[in-house]
């Protein structure tokens, strides 16, 4: 069986973890979007990893990982990254291949981020500022430069040389010398070299060879660049197509459909998120979740559970069923709030408005549910949980429409509650045992 797994809300849903966990039943996990503004969190016997560009399967040495065309690779923060894991013992040689479709982000990018960003002023995004979207903008452009071009070091100069005399153009007193990014590219390459490969033609005949395939998502449903908050999005297809434009595969290559949630909702930078809770509440979710970037350490924005938001991601992406991460911050709490509708004005409604003037009006519609205040961290078994809280499962069940077939009950890859009943007839095929 081939799974996807990507976020169903607005990204730091827990998919490091989730992707991590379920890594050893597949033969290769490929990276779909994004680039090194995702943050991959997972924690392995106390261990803690972070994987911005790197598939979070790599932590398991038999698994080939992919990073797909859909991304953007900057390259000195791609090996940072293998650095970092081969001093932790990870070993990536022989398993771990780069699309030579995949666009590079240049030294220029970065600066043209944040020139994006003081131009706007009041109305920025809240990027990462790491060169992500100016990378994408060349790449639709037609003027992107990307890993294969390596190869041709002569059309590479004259691109470069091109790129860079823009950039300098655009960006205030910039005096960027062309010849030090060719030359750091041209270094960079030769170690770049060996890891490239036709992604898509290895993932087509590792499923002819009856190889299992894991496809990984970054970022969130919410942030996806067409189906998000726009403007307030990534610069990616976050959700399920991604998959197929970011990887070259077919859409039956694709067998199910796993959503990662919170138990509650979060979001980092600007753009509207109707249950945020800017109290004393907001404050204990977040430090209980240790709610702060894995990439840039910003706190994010926390609220209740939204159910309009996720039922909005299970339709955009058809997903079979959730991945219910960090049930235990609920842990203590006399009572909790779902959001089930939206009010606007003397409306109330029940779907996600596309116009994010109008998303950014509604007010949330909650019902509440009692707490608990038996611990859930660490539980392992869906009945070993306080009866309160598999009521809230379940209610989040109900009023989202999809079963959860992965309860998370602490941040370690064996606090997860795997339910077999659910994972058996809605991801048939998925063997967790």
């Amino acid at each position: 069986m081939n799974l996807a797994v990507l976020g169903a809300q607005w990204g730091d849903e827990g998919k490091g973890k989730i992707v991590d966990l379920l890594t050893p039943r597949f033969d290769l996990v490929a990276r779909y979007q994004g680039g090194h503004n995702a943050g991959h969190t997972v924690y392995v016997n106390g261990v803690k990893f972070v994987l911005r560009l790197i598939p979070s399967g790599i932590l398991h040495s038999r698994v080939v990982c992919l990073i797909g065309n859909g991304l953007v690779v900057d390259p000195q923060a791609f090996f940072t990254e293998v650095d970092e894991l081969g001093r932790n013992g990870i070993n990536v040689e022989n398993r771990l291949f780069v699309s030579d479709k995949a666009h590079l982000i240049l030294p220029y990018h970065r600066d043209l981020d944040l020139l994006s960003e003081a131009r706007r002023g009041e109305r920025k995004i809240g990027t990462t500022s790491r060169g992500i979207g100016p990378a994408y903008e060349d790449k639709i452009a037609r003027r992107g430069i990307r890993v294969g071009d390596l190869a041709d070091p002569k059309a590479l100069e004259q691109n470069v040389k091109d790129n860079v005399l823009a950039r300098n153009r655009l960006v205030h007193d910039s005096t960027m010398d062309w010849h030090v990014v060719l030359g750091q590219l041209l270094e960079i390459g030769k170690r770049l070299q060996p890891l490239v490969r036709d992604v898509s033609l290895m993932l087509h005949d590792a499923a002819r060879a009856g190889k299992s395939i894991l496809f990984e998502g970054a970022q969130g449903t919410l942030l996806d660049i067409d189906h998000g908050t726009y403007p307030y999005v990534t610069s990616s297809n976050a959700t399920i197509g991604g998959v197929c434009t970011g990887l070259g595969v077919g859409p039956r290559a694709i067998h199910g459909v796993l959503g990662v949630v919170k138990a509650y909702t979060t979001r980092v930078g600007e753009g509207p998120l109707p249950t945020e809770l800017s109290d004393d509440m907001g404050k204990r979710l977040r430090d209980s979740g240790n709610e702060y970037g894995a990439v840039t350490g910003r706190p994010r924005r926390c609220g209740w559970y939204d159910a309009v938001a996720v039922r909005y991601g299970v339709r955009i992406n058809g997903l079979d069923a959730l991945a219910l991460t960090k049930l235990d911050v609920l842990d203590g709490l006399e009572q909790i709030e779902i959001c089930t509708a939206y009010r606007i004005g003397a409306r109330t409604i029940t779907d996600m408005p596309s116009d994010v003037a109008q998303l950014a009006a509604c007010q949330p519609v909650y019902e509440s549910m009692p707490g608990w205040d038996r611990p859930t961290k660490g539980v392992r078994r869906f009945d070993d949980l306080p009866e309160n809280a598999r009521r809230y499962v379940a209610r989040l069940e109900k009023v989202t429409g999809v079963p959860a077939a992965l309860v998370s009950t602490g941040s370690d890859r064996d606090e997860t509650i795997l339910r077999d009943d659910i994972i058996g007839t809605r991801l048939s095929g998925l063997h967790l045992k």
